[in-house]
């Protein structure tokens, strides 16, 4: 499965950011979910319209950022 497939881009939808199928959850939003200790069955029952499949593109979608070649800053 191809991410992009999943992720879409709208300028039109919370201001241009990456969000899972048009639907309004930006990428970084099921990451932090994730990144909070919640795991996919969790996520999937708290927000019924994500499908597990989408779970996996915004995880796809962040290693494909994070294969940039550099970064000037970032905040952890």
């Amino acid at each position: 499965m191809k991410p992009d497939s999943r992720i879409t881009i709208d300028p039109e939808i919370c201001h241009g950011k990456p969000i899972v199928r048009g639907l309004r959850y930006p990428v970084t939003f099921v990451l932090e979910l994730l990144a909070s200790g919640m795991n996919r069955a969790e996520i999937l029952s708290d927000y019924e319209d994500l499908e597990d499949e989408d779970i996996s593109a915004c995880l796809e979608y962040a290693v494909k950022l994070s294969r940039v070649k550099s970064v000037a800053s970032i905040d952890i």
